[in-house]
């Protein structure tokens, strides 16, 4: 570690060091994020990229006094590092360690949790208003990529706050980037933006220009100020910040810090909202991560010297269905797939290299994607949307107004269901059964492996009507669990029979329950195993019958235990009036931490060992 970075514990530290010093612990932080991040995993590329704008905000502001909104949160790693946590930054994302997002509870520092995009204009805007109807006096900073500014909530936002007399700074950090390159029409835009930045600096010199103009007459000087505000037309028609009501400065290098603190500090006393636009080059200093950002945007670890995983050509859930789903497109011409800025790590990139004119990346917007899906289903075409669980949660009034109610043909390609692991309470992929299971007209399916995924798949796409989920953890998995028969609507699967319990696991928890089945045999006892395959519906039939033999049934799921499947499983016994002994394995009604996988899956009991210790007293 350098010298200047052992010093820094706490942003008052940074208060103290000049402009030559701050460089100095620029390279410092970036070598130290890459030694640590090679090791833990995590978000990388981004982080990289806000190195000398973190220092600059917390030179100028006073953290905690003055709040600092990240959105996202992601590139909040430089932050923790400067806010006294750098001493625990090899625990980063790990169980009991620091979180790889802002959370409240483990730093003053951190004023606003922050796990998915677009949110951080309205909290800041939230701040600002507390703070003037309390008549305090303090800064409020919301620092937000120009890739979560296409998220609809940031417009919602922007458009209050333009409106609003409080004083707000809102920093568009433009890397051109999301997690995949950026697209559309405010991509285009910002480019604009961009490669035009004499705009700001002629719009300055004409105010220069003004104020030397000795008193010529309130008439004359009203219509000066006038022929000042239309330079932007003549320059850059639409500067469409200072249309919504913001001050607008930029665009400004995010990587000199003498520029980015001379900024921020006169906007700083700037009256309303104001609008810092700062470019930064998403992975700076590391040459691999420059190259390949979104490979380097979240990343396992890997080896500083090459840039290559640790763990490499692992293939997970995600990439079985993108070779899927590629492979249908090639005889069915009506399937179309839609991304919302996951294209790569949704596993649909081959998708878009084959078939660029059946492939839309509608940015960080969910909503859009879905009610988008549902015109083009309307409309004869085959829509699949692949979309993160804890991401498509942000979408639930779509699908069900605008795919649900019209009993629509969407395919929803649930990734990351389930646990994920480092990424958090924020990520968690633990409430999509509970969101859907209600919504009138939709299927759900949870395959157990790489080969029932590609099952499920050709049937959801082919061979059902109406909208349907097939929900998929994240990583890898087995490649065929046991031989299947084909998918049929609301059909599940008797695995293993047994007399004296039954096992009625979802999608990957199945490996888990027959390894229950396997403890329990060398116990004397004998476990009936069912992989229901659909969660809605569900084959009450095979249910009931193994129920009526065995007595006992439990069931396993990686789901919130509210609303889930077990849930479900306890209204069929009590519709049907079944006396039976009904155990419901998942996840509590809490938020759940980071860790990986099978810590979290141990810490709340759902491993197997775990479950069989539980049970043993009702055998």
């Amino acid at each position: 570690m350098g010298s200047l970075l052992e010093k820094i514990n706490s942003p008052d530290d940074i208060k103290l060091l000049n402009n030559q010093q701050l460089e100095q612990l620029s390279k410092e932080i970036r070598e130290f994020l890459i030694e640590n991040v090679s090791r833990t995993g995590g978000h990388l590329a981004s982080n990289l990229g806000v190195v000398e704008l973190t220092l600059a905000l917390h030179k100028v502001f006073n953290s905690p006094t003055d709040k600092i909104i990240w959105d996202v949160g992601h590139q909040t790693y430089v932050h923790k590092i400067i806010t006294g946590r750098k001493d625990k930054f090899g625990t980063l994302r790990q169980i009991d360690g620091i979180a790889g997002f802002p959370r409240t509870s483990e730093s003053e520092h951190d004023c606003f949790n922050t796990g998915h995009s677009s949110t951080s204009i309205s909290a800041a805007l939230g701040f600002a208003r507390a703070r003037d109807i309390r008549k305090e006096n303090y800064s409020v900073v919301a620092v937000v990529g120009d890739g979560a500014l296409t998220g609809g909530m940031a417009f919602e936002a922007l458009n209050d706050a333009g409106r609003s007399p409080n004083n707000l700074i809102v920093i568009l950090n433009d890397n051109e980037m999301s997690i995949t390159r950026n697209v559309g029409g405010l991509s285009r835009y910002l480019s604009k933006i961009r490669t035009q930045p004499f705009y700001h600096k002629a719009k300055e010199d004409f105010d220069v220009f003004l104020n030397k103009i000795p008193a010529i007459g309130k008439s004359a000087a009203k219509a000066l100020d006038m022929a000042k505000g239309t330079i932007k037309y003549i320059i850059m028609p639409s500067i469409i910040f200072e249309e919504l009501g913001f001050t607008y400065l930029g665009p400004i290098d995010g990587h000199n810090i003498l520029e980015l603190c001379t900024v921020l500090s006169r906007a700083k006393f700037l009256k309303g909202p104001v609008l810092i636009h700062v470019c930064t080059q998403k992975g700076k200093g590391y040459t691999f991560a420059e190259k390949r950002p979104q490979e380097f945007h979240g990343i396992s670890p890997f080896q500083i010297d090459t840039g290559e995983l640790k763990e490499n050509g692992v293939t997970t859930f995600s990439h079985v269905f993108g070779r899927k789903i590629s492979q249908l497109a090639e005889e069915h011409r009506e399937i179309v797939a839609i991304s919302a800025a996951m294209t790569q790590s949704t596993g649909l990139e081959p998708f878009s290299k084959k078939f660029p004119e059946r492939f839309f990346d509608v940015g960080i917007a969910e909503q859009h994607a879905v009610t988008l899906a549902a015109g083009m289903a309307k409309n004869g075409m085959k829509p699949v949307v692949a979309i993160y669980s804890s991401f498509l949660q942000r979408a639930y009034d779509q699908i069900l107004h605008d795919v649900a109610l019209q009993n629509l043909h969407v395919i929803f390609a649930i990734d990351r269901a389930g646990v994920v692991g480092e990424d958090g309470e924020t990520h968690q992929g633990l409430y999509d059964l509970s969101y859907l299971s209600h919504i009138p007209n939709i299927s759900i399916l949870a395959p157990c492996d790489y080969s029932e995924l590609e099952e499920m798949i050709e049937y959801a796409v082919l061979r059902h009507e109406g909208p349907i989920a097939v929900r998929y953890p994240k990583g890898k998995g087995n490649d065929k669990l046991f031989e299947t028969d084909p998918v049929k609507y609301g059909k599940g699967l008797l695995l293993r029979e047994g007399k004296d319990l039954t096992i009625a696991a979802v999608g990957i928890m199945v490996e888990t329950a027959l390894e229950v089945a396997e403890m329990l045999d060398g116990l004397g006892y004998s476990a009936e195993v069912i992989n229901p395959r659909f969660v809605k519906p569900i084959d009450e039939k095979l249910i009931l019958d193994s129920v009526s033999k065995t007595g006992k049934l439990i069931a396993i799921e990686d789901n919130s235990i509210k609303g889930g499947f077990g849930s479900s499983i306890l209204e069929i016994v009590n519709r049907h009036d079944i006396k039976c002994l009904v155990r419901i394995f998942g996840f509590p009604d809490e938020p759940i931490t980071h860790g990986s996988r099978n810590e979290l899956l141990k810490k709340f009991g759902l491993d197997a060992e775990s479950i069989k210790s539980k049970i043993l007293p009702d055998l």
